[in-house]
């Protein structure tokens, strides 16, 4: 993914050198920063191609750029909707031990990773194939949050070029050129199958230790008797018990001598 790289391109092909000049939008120019919550035009150009109106969608952008959009899904891009920590703990996997990711926003408590068309309609099939279960100490087979698919007949909402509502929808990674690298089913799998690993183990780091159990599987709340040894209470319950009782345990458990005839 080139969200870290700059794009000086025009808005689209035919943009004239005045709109050139205006950069509707207005765009910070400095050389020190990378633009990672703002859309270049080369970004937009991408977005907008999403849609059966290109042009249109540019042109309503260029007079409302605060504005959220609605895109359609399935052609272009699709999107893998998680919840905003799960969706985050990916996004770090992604970036740090994997190989990066496309745009991304965060909508109403939501991640969206934008991914490569059919991404949607492949990717919870290789999940069904993960053991999702007991997380175990090594964090195996942990639960897995539910995540959303959009992809052919899908729409989702993008968040403006330039920042809006503090509440609405906002880039994460922002588009910024138009051909950006889409992450696809397996590499989503695998930031899936990590961040739900580490969550658990997380998790299980976090849960307070009950101490030893005993040998009835309860906590013990002391050290445990030496070998041999029997509590009061044991001894109390054994030397209680009724002597037939007992003589009867013993004589049921001796083997049956067979009867001399006389």
């Amino acid at each position: 993914m080139s969200a870290w790289l700059r794009d000086e391109s025009t808005l689209s092909p035919g943009t004239s050198d005045n709109e050139r000049r205006t950069d509707i939008f207005g765009l910070p120019r400095d050389e020190g920063r990378h633009h990672t919550a703002r859309v270049t035009p080369a970004g937009a150009d991408w977005l907008a191609s999403a849609g059966p109106y290109p042009r249109s969608t540019l042109s309503h952008w260029a007079t409302r750029p605060t504005a959220p959009g609605v895109l359609p899904c399935g052609s272009v891009f699709d999107v893998v909707s998680a919840p905003a920590i799960f969706g985050r703990r990916m996004l770090n996997r992604l970036w740090s031990e994997g190989p990066g990711s496309g745009p991304v926003a965060a909508h109403r408590g939501r991640t969206l990773l934008f991914a490569a068309p059919g991404t949607a309609q492949r990717l919870p099939s290789l999940l069904s194939w993960e053991e999702w279960g007991d997380p175990g100490p090594d964090g195996r087979g942990a639960a897995l949050p539910p995540l959303l698919c959009h992809g052919a007949g899908d729409a989702v909402t993008v968040p403006p070029l330039k920042p809006g509502a503090p509440s609405g929808p906002r880039w994460v990674v922002a588009p910024d050129t138009r051909h950006p690298w889409l992450p696809g089913p397996d590499v989503l799998l695998w930031a899936c199958v990590r961040a739900a690993r580490a969550e658990a183990r997380a998790q299980a780091a976090a849960r307070p230790h009950d101490g030893p159990l005993s040998h009835a599987g309860r906590p013990h709340d002391g050290p445990l008797p030496p070998a041999g040894s029997r509590s009061r209470s044991e001894g109390r319950s054994r030397a209680a018990a009724p002597v037939g009782a007992a003589a009867v345990g013993t004589a049921a458990a001796l083997p049956r001598l067979p009867q001399l005839s006389p």
